[in-house]
């Protein structure tokens, strides 16, 4: 009856002589029976385990007897105060006058109730600290699963699942930059891990387009002096200076890829920091080297046209040849810059054969026109600048780069992406709903600033 009890009628009873415990439990049944009707008789009730066992305590002193009566019952509320009133209709415990009174009816489930909430709190108080987790631990926990499923290894070395079959890689220095670019979507990645380029990632370079994404410092200039030595680089992306690829939050990474700069022109704009250091007594041959392979990359459709076919920039000496060098061992009168090289060579009639000539002798010269070139910067057409967009469209072959005298419109982008234009070198840029990412779109100002 404990188990289910859910009121304790308490109450008091007080008798004028010297009483036993079965006295009073033999008045309670004996004087109540038949009070209540058959449904609430005292006997059936507690035959039917509805109201439990009768517990009394009785004392005697000075001729008198008092003690407490407490009775479990599992009734509702209404008919448990009904038979805790009938208690009080006793007024004789054997041949004793008695008096009985009602002092308490306990909710025994009210109990239970303090002790579930009292319990409640200390679970509360204590055992959620370390489990209660936000919205965003619990993304970052799911990604951090997905990322770790999808990295894989080749030839031991960090790199997302698509490195092995990919025509285009991105070569980073660790595994986790490899980590960030998986989080983001970027499953073509591989890790250098140190300044000491494998060999296999040596020779992957050798069959993909190859992306260097480093980090903003003087360890990523390194491998990048390392990874240009040992293999092909098409395009090359630092992080913001003073910051690793690693910290970089999504947009920062996707932009810094859009915006991605080819290796020939760093190479070309002669910025030692980052270009493979010439050995003493050498300079000359390793220009070559460094801008024939520049050459090669840009017939191939990966990098800029902006390094020209002979190797010479706008700050490094026109020597970058052996013919060159030649020429100018007989003649040290012209051993001059590109710059001055370029303008002889348009004082002497020749044409042009560099980017920065066609954009010279289109737009600096106000010819309001559009010339599409090759990718040794071979004239293919120049045509009127309203004509641009219909010469790019039925061009044979399709144009590699494009000077405009004129607006660069949103139809001239579409059509030069569809054609696979790279460069497009404009007066001005208008205003354009999205810019293709395999198009390089530049002002003449910018164009004059990257030389």
């Amino acid at each position: 009856m404990d188990d289910t009890a859910k009121y304790l009628i308490h109450a008091s009873i007080a008798a004028d002589g010297v009483v036993e415990r079965s006295d009073v439990v033999g008045a309670v049944f004996g004087q109540t029976e038949g009070l209540l009707g058959d449904e609430l008789d005292l006997r059936d009730l507690q035959q039917s385990s509805k109201v439990g066992r009768i517990d009394v305590q009785i004392d005697s002193e000075n001729g008198q007897s008092f003690g407490r009566i407490t009775i479990a019952t599992s009734l509702d509320k209404v008919e448990t105060a009904i038979l805790a009133a009938s208690l009080e209709t006793i007024d004789r415990v054997g041949p004793c006058q008695a008096s009985v009174e009602v002092t308490n009816i306990e909710d025994v489930r009210e109990a239970k109730r303090r002790k579930v909430i009292d319990r409640a709190k200390e679970l509360l108080a204590g055992s959620f600290d370390e489990s209660v987790m936000d919205s965003s631990k619990i993304l970052e926990e799911v990604r951090e699963s997905v990322r770790i499923e999808d990295i894989t290894e080749y030839h031991g070395l960090p790199a997302g699942p698509r490195v092995a079959d990919s025509d285009a890689i991105i070569v980073v220095e660790g595994r986790a930059d490899v980590l960030t670019l998986l989080q983001y979507g970027i499953k073509n990645a591989i890790g250098v891990e140190g300044t000491n380029v494998p060999d296999p990632v040596a020779d992957l370079t050798e069959e993909r387009t190859v992306t260097a994404f480093l980090d903003g410092d003087r360890g990523g200039e390194l491998i990048l002096r390392e990874l240009a030595q040992v293999g092909d680089v098409d395009y090359v992306v630092f992080a913001p200076e003073n910051r690793s690829v690693e910290d970089l939050e999504r947009h920062e990474v996707m932009s810094a890829l859009r915006n991605k700069t080819p290796y020939g022109d760093i190479v070309g704009e002669g910025d030692e920091s980052v270009a493979p250091p010439a050995e003493e007594g050498a300079a000359t041959t390793t220009a070559v080297s460094i801008g024939d392979g520049a050459v090669a990359e840009a017939t191939a459709g990966a990098a800029s046209g902006e390094t020209t076919a002979n190797g010479e920039s706008a700050d490094a000496p026109a020597t970058s040849t052996p013919a060159e060098a030649s020429a100018s061992a007989d003649t040290p009168s012209e051993d001059t810059t590109a710059d001055k090289s370029s303008e002889t060579q348009s004082d002497e009639g020749a044409p042009p054969s560099t980017l920065r000539e066609h954009v010279r002798a289109i737009v600096d010269a106000e010819t309001a026109s559009a010339r599409l070139l090759d990718a040794d910067y071979d004239v293919i057409d120049t045509v009127p600048v309203d004509d641009a967009f219909d010469a790019i469209a039925n061009a044979d072959p399709s144009p590699y780069a494009v000077v405009v005298d004129g607006e660069v419109s949103q139809r001239i982008l579409d059509v030069a992406a569809q054609r696979g234009v790279e460069q497009i070198i404009a007066r001005s840029a208008g205003e354009t709903v999205k810019t293709p990412v395999d198009v390089r779109v530049r002002t003449v100002d910018q164009f004059a600033a990257t030389e």
